[in-house]
């Protein structure tokens, strides 16, 4: 039984499975690779929880938006960071009070999920940017429980997840501090899966890490690198393969074609991204290590914002100043988004890879001699 009518009115958050009193929704992987929920008719109950907790077309009170841009002072947290290094300072933060911290961590065989942690050794593996959408399996009933317990907790997400979770403990709550992200849309697990599976085949061993914003060459996040079979690879982010087909928007989930929190009005207490344009408004501050843009939405986040603040570089801003695509619309899907899809039905992962760098450097060829569509 389906828990949503189309597949752009779900983004996959799971609350409505950690809402599920009897255990009755599971997330089920469809072709592209995303997960959706499917619940047990027999199971059911009937009792509406998984439908209040979705966050797709629900509402939330207006913000009183406060616009910075930042960066922590402290070189290692700034280059282990993919950005500027805010969300460390905010995690620092609950840390040093007895909290918990939620992010994206990479688990077993490099998938992506929210993960807690509470030392600065657990810490690590939730700073960098992952382009992956996370499993959030348990994690809204894992928040609720520490909250009742009295702990603080601070969860980084999509903005998507983190409204879920505001949906799931029936709004905000006095210890939870929530930091969402500027989105460029969730690619598809499961083709990251055959990524990883690609990777492996061709190197010869198990993928062990893999960073998507590597700051080696001070180009402002713009290496990949990775490490396979014991050695690791570094290139042009651009030019790998599986964030080929995230930029170019071939395997992001439909409903962030769609996206409605694609803008700077939102109901987190913070929103965290690169500070992209940032040699326009303050240049002496583009020194290709990556700066923060912060946006504070609530009381409470202003005031966790003058508690932070000493450890940061930081100066206030316009709403214009920061203004980028992803905070006025979102991606939109590549024109041959569902051909790419079909052929990954039935291609195997290590067809599917070279398929797509040799239709680029195709497209790239055309383009270069004059070809192509006028």
């Amino acid at each position: 039984m389906k828990l949503y009518r189309e597949k752009e009115l779900c983004c996959g958050c799971g609350a409505c499975m950690d809402a599920c009193p009897v255990d009755a929704v599971r997330m089920t992987e469809d072709g592209e690779g995303f997960f959706y929920p499917q619940a047990d008719a027999a199971a059911c109950i009937r009792c509406g929880r998984c439908e209040a907790v979705c966050p797709m077309g629900r509402e939330e009170a207006a913000p009183d938006n406060r616009y910075f841009g930042a960066r922590a002072r402290e070189g290692r947290v700034r280059l282990a960071s993919s950005s500027g290094g805010v969300f460390p300072v905010l995690a620092e933060y609950v840390l040093r009070r007895r909290g918990a911290v939620f992010g994206a961590a990479f688990g077993e065989g490099m998938e992506a999920a929210h993960r807690e942690a509470w030392s600065l050794e657990e810490l690590e593996g939730l700073k960098t940017t992952k382009y992956i959408q996370s499993r959030m399996d348990g994690v809204y009933r894992r928040v609720r429980a520490l909250l009742e317990e009295g702990r603080q907790v601070l969860f980084c997400g999509t903005p998507c997840q983190a409204h879920a979770l505001r949906r799931f403990l029936g709004g905000p709550c006095d210890g939870l501090i929530t930091a969402d992200l500027v989105c460029f849309g969730v690619p598809s697990p499961g083709i990251w899966a055959d990524y990883v599976k690609f990777l492996e085949r061709r190197h010869g061993g198990a993928l062990t890490a893999f960073s998507f914003r590597d700051k080696r060459a001070r180009d402002n996040g713009h290496t990949r690198a990775y490490v396979c079979a014991g050695k690791e690879y570094a290139g042009d982010l651009g030019g790998d393969p599986y964030c080929g087909m995230f930029f170019g928007g071939y395997i992001i989930r439909p409903s962030c074609h769609a996206c409605r929190y694609c803008t700077t009005d939102r109901g987190s207490d913070f929103t965290l991204g690169d500070f992209w344009g940032i040699g326009k408004v303050r240049p002496e501050a583009d020194d290709g290590m990556g700066n923060s843009l912060v946006m504070l939405h609530t009381e409470k986040a202003r005031g966790v914002w003058a508690e932070v603040r000493e450890e940061l570089d930081w100066f206030s801003c316009e709403e214009k100043d920061l203004l980028q695509p992803r905070l006025m619309g979102p991606t939109p899907a590549a024109r041959g988004r569902g051909g790419f899809m079909a052929l990954r039905r039935v291609l195997p992962a290590a067809a599917l890879f070279p398929l797509f760098e040799c239709a680029r450097r195709a497209a790239g060829l055309l383009r270069r001699t004059g070809g192509g569509e006028r």
